[in-house]
């Protein structure tokens, strides 16, 4: 496998991880994943990734190379920019603003999440970068880091992600996966404390889909 490296020093990598590649071992996956692949080129480092990407999300994942790095990287990374790109069924009304739903575990499947009124607070903020009135391109930035924040919180709102199958229809003008990449993010480097931007380009299938979407992006993607 050939890794997409945006970012490497002594201390942290950070990858652009495609679609459906896992990012550590599980009892699903016991080998072929992004730690895998990074401890085959560095066998004596001690990897370990900081927040999550779903296996079919693409984009940023950062990964500590020693422990004392990971543990610093956790005790910023709440205060990390993190932007997302999300293309959503819908046409999104207000352009901009915020959705501040609690999130809980579904008690029919613990691997879901969904809106109630006892869990954890989480807020996302989105602005919808495009849109023909049947899908809208959003960037989105997460305030907080709960499990499937964005997907959960826009299908409450009625904005699906495209190709979501957990939380909205499956398929998506011949999407097979959910339309969310982890774009951007700036960090304070957990050593160095040197301001950090870090941006993954969109992947082909993603721009596959604007095309058969007939979306257009009018605005820039920066901030």
């Amino acid at each position: 496998m050939i890794l997409e490296i945006l970012f490497e020093d002594e201390w942290l990598v950070a990858v652009n991880k495609p679609a459906g590649l896992v990012v550590h071992p599980t009892y699903k996956n016991v080998s072929g994943t992004l730690l895998d692949e990074l401890r085959a080129r560095d066998p004596r480092a001690t990897f370990s990734p900081v927040g999550r990407l779903d296996k079919l999300t693409s984009g940023i994942v950062v990964v500590a190379k020693r422990g004392a790095v990971h543990a610093e990287l956790q005790r910023i990374w709440p205060s990390t920019e993190k932007d997302y790109l999300a293309i959503v069924n819908g046409q999104v009304e207000p352009a901009r603003g915020e959705i501040n739903l609690p999130l809980g575990t579904d008690p029919a499947d613990r691997r879901r999440r969904i809106v109630r009124s006892d869990g954890a607070p989480s807020i996302t903020q989105y602005e919808r970068v495009a849109g023909d009135g049947n899908c809208s391109i959003l960037r989105c930035r997460p305030v907080t880091g709960r499990r499937h924040q964005i997907r959960v919180h826009l299908a409450a709102y009625g904005w699906p992600v495209l190709g979501d199958a957990v939380y909205g229809p499956p398929g998506g003008a011949r999407l097979h996966r959910h339309a969310l990449h982890a774009l951007r993010l700036i960090l304070r480097h957990p050593i160095t404390a040197t301001p950090l931007r870090i941006e993954a380009r969109i992947p082909d299938d993603l721009i596959s889909l604007f095309t058969a979407t007939g979306l257009r992006l009018t605005t820039h993607l920066q901030l």
